[in-house]
């Protein structure tokens, strides 16, 4: 592990090796807020985009290039996806931190996109299982989370919740409509249409990735663009927390992006937050692990998991349910997802409007009732009127869009309220880099826990209790998250 860190140093160093009499051309805007926030968010995007693109063709590869008997590709389905979510929940701590340990997020950020390109590779070869198993744990290693660090490094503590409520709704509709193009692809160019896509994601990803200049690079070249005042990261420098400047000019009993999970007194000050008992050595080596005292962060990190849980559920269950209760084709059934993605449109930044705790108590507890609702339809209402259960079907999923909408953003930004209060209070005691990315792999750890669900409820859980029941058990998961974040 140290000969890694040693070996992403020097990489990472490698910039800061150039005359600072020569900055990089167009240094102003490849170190732009702006610039630096969307190639993020493409590259999360990418990410997740291509797990949605490639999961609905699987069944149609393991048959017709594989020759495996229809009964057993559900099997190898499910060892393909936990393949995948396994190596995520493996790789994501160890990935963060390295990246806490460097000078510059920039090099892990290009080497996870090493190992994206050569699962693209090897399943456009998909010569045999064994090579599709290597390329979903390859696909799985490229998941794990560093770019949220670099949009910590980067933004305003003010604009703090906008900017990861925006980028986790961005991430949550391109992960719903990835089976749409998935299946429209297939449908009319077969595989050549899927993994050209694909490339050309990745190609788009890999060029801005390589063009975007980290902050406190750019200020090495240019001391004019050093606003560390603002960044939520330079609490002991400044003195400043996230919370001073987002309520020093508005009304401090208003709601806003800090509103935190649980309650808190009016003598939550920094001394809560210090460490006065000497940590463990594993403690040093992995400080997010001393946070999980505070109740805010394992609740929060739920959140990140029942979040991905829901999602994972509609994306196991509605083509089959489409297909079962409607008859619909596999492009039929794809652009049902459009109903749950309208809504992240105009709900998903609603956190920075309201604040993390009214966000999820509200929306946890809205889709509870709307999760039941989707036992309503069924074949016995089929028989009746085929045409208004359909109806029925798709307004009972926009319904529940509206929800999955709100509950992106509230679980991050809460998260990050805790480590940027641990951070101003204990200075020194973490790398120069503080234990961001850390945080951000505990939340990829949660979030790809979440997804594994989607073998498990469409091979067992739908099998044996049914779709109805289904949605019952998870409006009882919703409830229960509600009242935890109250």
């Amino acid at each position: 592990m140290r000969g890694i860190l040693e070996a992403l140093q020097r990489a990472s160093d490698y910039s800061a090796q150039y005359c600072l009499d020569n900055p990089p051309w167009a240094l102003r805007w490849r170190s732009k807020r702006t610039f630096i926030i969307a190639t993020v968010a493409i590259s999360l995007v990418t990410d997740l985009f291509l797990y949605g693109l490639v999961v609905p063709v699987l069944p149609f590869m393991l048959k017709e290039r594989l020759n495996i008997p229809d009964g057993d590709v559900q099997t190898y389905i499910s060892r393909l996806l936990a393949a995948y979510a396994g190596a995520s929940v493996l790789f994501s701590i160890p990935a963060g931190w390295i990246a806490d340990r460097t000078n510059s997020r920039q090099a892990p950020f290009l080497y996870r996109l090493t190992a994206l390109l050569l699962t693209t590779i090897m399943l456009t070869v998909r010569q045999s299982i064994s090579v599709l198993v290597v390329a979903r744990i390859l696909q799985g290693i490229s998941a794990t989370t560093i770019g949220l660090a670099i949009v910590l490094d980067t933004v305003r503590a003010e604009n703090l919740g906008k900017v990861i409520g925006s980028i986790f709704s961005f991430i949550s509709v391109r992960e719903l409509l990835a089976p749409i193009l998935s299946s429209i692809l297939y449908d009319k160019t077969s595989y050549r249409g899927v993994f050209g896509i694909a490339s050309a994601v990745l190609t788009l990803d890999f060029v801005i990735r390589l063009l975007i200049i980290e902050r406190k690079t750019a200020i090495k070249y240019d001391p004019s663009l050093d606003d560390s005042y603002s960044n939520p990261r330079n609490f002991n420098t400044r003195g400043q927390s996230v919370k001073d400047n987002s309520t020093s000019n508005g009304d401090p009993s208003q709601p806003d992006e800090e509103s935190t999970l649980l309650p808190k007194s009016n003598n939550d000050n920094d001394e809560k937050y210090k460490i006065h008992d000497e940590p463990s050595r594993i403690v040093h080596a992995l400080p997010l692990l001393y946070y999980f005292r505070n109740p805010r962060l394992p609740i929060a990190l739920s959140l990140t998991f029942v979040q991905a849980s829901l999602l994972s559920v509609f994306n196991a269950t509605i083509p089959i349910e489409a297909k079962d209760l409607l008859s619909f084709s596999s492009l039929e059934a794809s652009l049902l997802f459009i109903a749950l993605d309208i809504p992240y449109l105009i709900l998903g930044p609603a956190v920075d409007k309201y604040g993390t705790k009214p966000a999820a108590v509200i929306s946890f507890g809205y889709l509870v009732p709307t999760l039941a609702l989707l036992r309503i339809p069924s074949k016995a209402a089929k028989a009746s009127s085929e045409q208004h259960t359909t109806q029925q079907f798709c307004a009972m999923l926009a319904l529940n869009g509206i929800g999955l909408a709100i509950i992106g953003s509230p679980n991050i930004v809460e998260a990050s309220d805790i480590v940027q209060r641990y951070n101003k209070a204990n200075p020194g005691f973490f790398s120069a880099n503080g234990p961001y990315a850390q945080l951000y792999s505990f939340n990829s750890v949660f979030f790809y826990s979440g997804l594994a669900l989607r073998p498990l409820v469409a091979s067992i859980l739908r099998d044996n209790i049914r779709y109805g029941n289904i949605n019952a058990v998870f409006a009882t998961l919703a409830s229960v998250t509600a009242v935890l974040s109250f």
